[in-house]
């Protein structure tokens, strides 16, 4: 459940991006190496050699495999416009609150085929600026760990 949540803000989180990450390779690896500071540390992050990693800063190779590219928009994305994620967290926990939705079965015991089965139903709650900030500090101890699960909850703050 952790990890659900943990992306469901950083969705919302990129929703609020006030100017879209690059869309090239050479323009992601550019943008991560002036982020971690050198070749090598992108390599490590991506899980590539730092030639590999050159080789795409230089244009040498135009396009990385399908997995090695999507590790390379994950790591720009995270890192992208942390200040915009950090001012509309701020104002989720101080003024606006947050907006949660997520899918819960509900229903009584009765035979499968009433109409009092269990069934899935989307709930859709406002948590005021308190719990955000509650929810919001939860999730930056738990970043610092590891990274649990992930599922389909969506966030966003208002």
């Amino acid at each position: 459940m952790a990890g659900e949540t943990d992306d469901a803000i950083e969705r919302a989180d990129r929703e609020s991006f006030t100017r879209q990450p690059p869309k090239t390779l050479k323009g992601q690896i550019g943008y991560l190496i002036r982020q971690l500071g050198s070749a090598k540390a992108v390599a490590q992050e991506i899980v590539v050699t730092a030639d590999s990693v050159n080789r795409y800063r230089r244009g040498a190779r135009k396009h990385a495999r399908p997995d090695i590219a999507a590790k390379i928009d994950d790591a720009v994305r995270q890192r992208w416009q942390p200040q915009v994620r950090k001012r509309r967290q701020q104002q989720a926990a101080t003024t606006g609150g947050i907006t949660v939705e997520t899918r819960a079965r509900f229903g009584y015991t009765a035979p499968i085929g009433t109409t009092d089965d269990g069934r899935f139903r989307r709930l859709t709650v406002h948590l005021p600026p308190a719990y955000a900030q509650h929810l919001f500090d939860a999730r930056n101890t738990r970043s610092r760990r590891s990274r649990p699960g992930r599922n389909s909850h969506r966030c966003s703050a208002q």
